[in-house]
């Protein structure tokens, strides 16, 4: 063997639960960029505490410019650096491990993390020093110091090297024939969240440099154009996240139950269709602007924007399927919901993506389809039913599913068991009862017309009084209660983290006598059964629980939608 071929093989581990060849560049790259994602996780969850402390009227924690500097820095660190840090530990995961390939120029992927961990810092440090009290948006007269936007921009294009690694490894994983057919789904989903993200860095590319310039006295800014470019990345940023989630969701279902894909095909056009209209949805945030016509604000917002809908409707029922027949396949068939009782509820990887799912179809597609309809968007829009709806996609739906693929990659790719194991088994409960609180109550909230970003809603100091609804008051309160469990239920999972990568007792196959601290897909892969008969018996009874549950979502759908229309009545008073 040629000292090339030594080099090559050399770089390689076999993983011993999964058989995958494993590239010790790619294992590194992946490590690295989860270990920084959790500490912007921890940032963003110090000024959490400060923000809810603050909205909860009763207590009124921080001073005006203290909120709006925390507003700042938890926007950033969870919408932006938490969540991408952790899409490019994703993105070679999906790429070089799931394809047994080699990983492209290391050296190139070393470059990109440090230019995003320098941006990164860059403008966190700008936030910190008082001189980028932008808020997340950052619209324009609002100036922050140049700096701050150097580091958007050097954080940006770290990440389109890193999406660009990914496309290497879709090219030589393919011309060294390292899989068979098709690219695997989860790949296929992490294809769809990297082409979205080319798409979404290219506006930020589009709208940060000139915004540079801006700052720096070279030229003018129409504040309009900036919003609109802007959201181009603010919004389309997010649904990276959606792909993202979604994949881990088909991947977790495999690793935790076995899970069936039902149709491969309807599954990889639904990944299709989000990348053709998904960014679409970005105009939601528009429909008060006067410089946009009624005629594009109708198109974007009521026609082809459903069709991204569509997708996410489409996995909605295709993962929940693909697990109760999975389940079905190993044996749970007695009655509609055995399988759904049976389920591994106390791994954290199978609840945690389990309450993922549930949290963004039931709470986030009813609430974001509901505000994202132009009429209804007008009694919507900057009241806290806003951060309502995105606490139930991004957290709900992808932070918590980060968290639950977390305790399967510590095994599988830190090779540490998790640590506080008990602790990690209410963890994701914690966490999501936390959320559905903290956004049901901001969604109240906000139909009672309380706003969102604002630091006093009482407008104490003002010329006028605002009186709301004394339900209000009760929503303070659980908002305060709800923010407080999902900041202890954030805490834990960093702590748990944290403890297992550094401290945390390695894992070998084995030492099966031990079983602790590792979750149960991982000791016993659940290889899904090819047995015709079984296989037959599965599909001749379908999956008749999903049926139901979905029908139950329609149902909650239909009743928030034509609701809202009922509300949106009384504004016209008319009769």
């Amino acid at each position: 063997m040629s000292s090339v071929a030594h080099a090559l093989a050399a770089r390689f581990r076999t993983c011993e639960v999964t058989g995958l060849k494993v590239d010790w560049h790619a294992e590194t790259l992946v490590k690295v960029n989860a270990v920084v994602a959790v500490v912007n996780f921890l940032v963003g969850i110090i000024a959490a505490f400060g923000l809810v402390m603050t909205r909860w009227q009763a207590v009124h924690l921080l001073p005006a410019d203290l909120f709006y500097r925390f507003l700042t820095l938890h926007g950033l660190n969870m919408l932006i650096f938490f969540i991408i840090f952790f899409e490019m530990a994703v993105l070679y995961f999906a790429g070089p491990v799931l394809l047994n390939s080699r990983q492209p120029a290391p050296r190139v992927g070393w470059l990109a993390f440090g230019l995003m961990v320098l941006g990164m810092l860059v403008v966190n440090v700008m936030v910190l020093r008082g001189q980028a009290d932008v808020l997340f948006t950052s619209y324009p007269p609002l100036q922050a110091h140049p700096l701050y936007y150097a580091g958007m921009i050097l954080f940006a294009v770290g990440a389109l090297v890193v999406t660009s690694l990914f496309f290497a490894t879709l090219v030589v994983a393919k011309r060294q024939r390292t899989y068979e057919g098709s690219i695997p789904l989860v790949s296929f989903g992490a294809l769809t969240a990297a082409i979205i993200a080319v798409i979404t860095l290219l506006h930020g590319a589009a709208i940060y440099i000139p915004t540079l310039l801006w700052s720096l006295g070279l030229m003018n800014m129409d504040p309009q154009i900036y919003r609109m470019v802007w959201w181009g990345l603010g919004h389309s940023s997010q649904q990276i996240n959606v792909a993202a989630h979604v994949s881990i969701w088909y991947l977790m279902a495999a690793l935790t139950v076995g899970g069936v894909v039902v149709n491969e095909k309807i599954s990889r056009m639904a990944f299709v269709l989000y990348i053709l209209f998904i960014s679409m949805a970005s105009a939601h945030h528009l429909l008060v602007d006067p410089g946009m016509g009624p005629a594009w604000k109708i198109w974007n917002t009521s026609y082809a924007m459903y069709l991204a809908v569509l997708a996410s409707m489409v996995h909605g029922f295709t993962v929940p399927a693909g697990i109760e027949m999975g389940q079905r396949l190993r044996g749970y068939t007695r009655g509609t919901f055995e399988w759904l009782k049976k389920a591994p509820w106390g791994d954290p990887g199978f609840s945690g993506a389990a309450l993922s799912l549930v949290i963004f179809g039931f709470l986030g597609g009813i609430t974001g389809v509901t505000i994202g309809t132009e009429q209804i968007n007008i009694i919507a829009h900057n009241t806290l039913r806003v951060p309502g709806h995105f606490h139930t996609t991004v957290v709900g739906g992808t932070a918590l599913a980060f968290m639950a693929v977390t305790y399967y990659v510590l095994p599988l790719i830190f090779r540490k068991r998790v640590a506080f194991w008990g602790l990690a088994k209410i963890q994701p409960y914690l966490f999501a009862v936390g959320i559905v609180i903290l956004a049901m109550s901001m969604i109240f909230q906000g139909i009672f017309g309380v706003p969102r970003r604002h630091w006093d809603i009482a407008s104490a100091n003002a010329p006028f009084q605002i009186e709301y609804h004394p339900a209000v008051q009760l929503f303070q309160a659980t908002m305060g209660i709800g923010g407080l469990l999902a900041i202890a239920g954030g805490l834990a999972y960093i702590l748990i983290a944290v403890v297992s990568v550094f401290f945390g007792r390695p894992f070998r196959l084995a030492d099966s006598q031990d079983r602790s601290g590792v979750p149960q897909g991982v000791w016993t892969l659940p290889a899904q059964v090819h047995r015709g008969a079984a296989v037959g018996a599965v599909h001749q009874t379908g999956t008749p629980g999903t049926v139901i549950l979905v029908f139950i979502f329609f149902g909650c759908f239909i009743l928030y939608y034509f609701a809202n229309w009922k509300i949106l009545s009384f504004v016209w008073k008319v009769g």
